[in-house]
């Protein structure tokens, strides 16, 4: 059974669907020094029809891979600007590496790999992120074959615990907290904006 906060959200993204822009949201997490850092990450769609997982994708040469490694979770602020809704989920984070064992997992790093565009799985062969910066040439790379994931190329599993819905339009505007409980259901509430 899905999420009482699925509909609501997967609502969101369909009513949005005409800004490409509303595919994006910012994650952040928490560095091993224990500092902020946020980034814009692109949604990939749900682990599967029946999930609440959310997708991202990742290099593992990325720093964020560090910050996931030393405190596994995250918070994502989502905005919808056509339907002005903002949605923020904290979610436990796990990457899914090319040394994943879980067959199921390995699939939908696979299929996602797949999935992608030319454009974006080539950016998995370009030169190191963070680096100094490279020739130009070293950036014309032809696209990696779609049927196999380069190494370095991580699928980014977020598993929602707290969702915070905040519903602009309207007076009063609306809020709903989502909350995973320890008996494995969620409890809805509503709250003041």
């Amino acid at each position: 059974m899905l999420a009482p906060w699925r509909s609501p959200l997967s609502s969101a993204i369909y009513r949005n669907r005409s800004k490409p822009f509303s595919r994006y949201f910012q994650l952040a997490t928490v560095t091993p020094e224990g500092h902020p850092a946020n980034r814009t990450v692109v949604f990939r769609g749900f682990l599967d029809d029946q999930s609440d997982v959310l997708k991202a994708i990742t290099d593992l040469r990325s720093t964020k891979i560090q910050d996931i490694e030393h405190h596994p979770v995250g918070e994502v602020c989502w905005y919808f600007t056509k339907t002005r809704e903002q949605f923020r989920i904290a979610a436990n984070l796990q990457l899914v590496t090319v040394a994943e064992t879980d067959p199921t997992l390995q699939q939908a790093r696979q299929t996602t790999w797949h999935n992608l565009s030319d454009s974006a799985r080539s950016q998995f062969a370009w030169p190191d992120p963070a680096k100094p910066v490279a020739e130009p040439t070293a950036f014309d790379v032809s696209p990696p074959n779609a049927d196999t994931p380069l190494d370095n190329f991580c699928l980014l599993l977020l598993t929602p615990h707290k969702i915070d819905h905040l519903q602009l339009r309207g007076e009063p505007q609306l809020r709903c907290l989502y909350t995973w409980q320890s008996d494995r259901t969620w409890k809805t509430q509503q709250v003041n904006p």
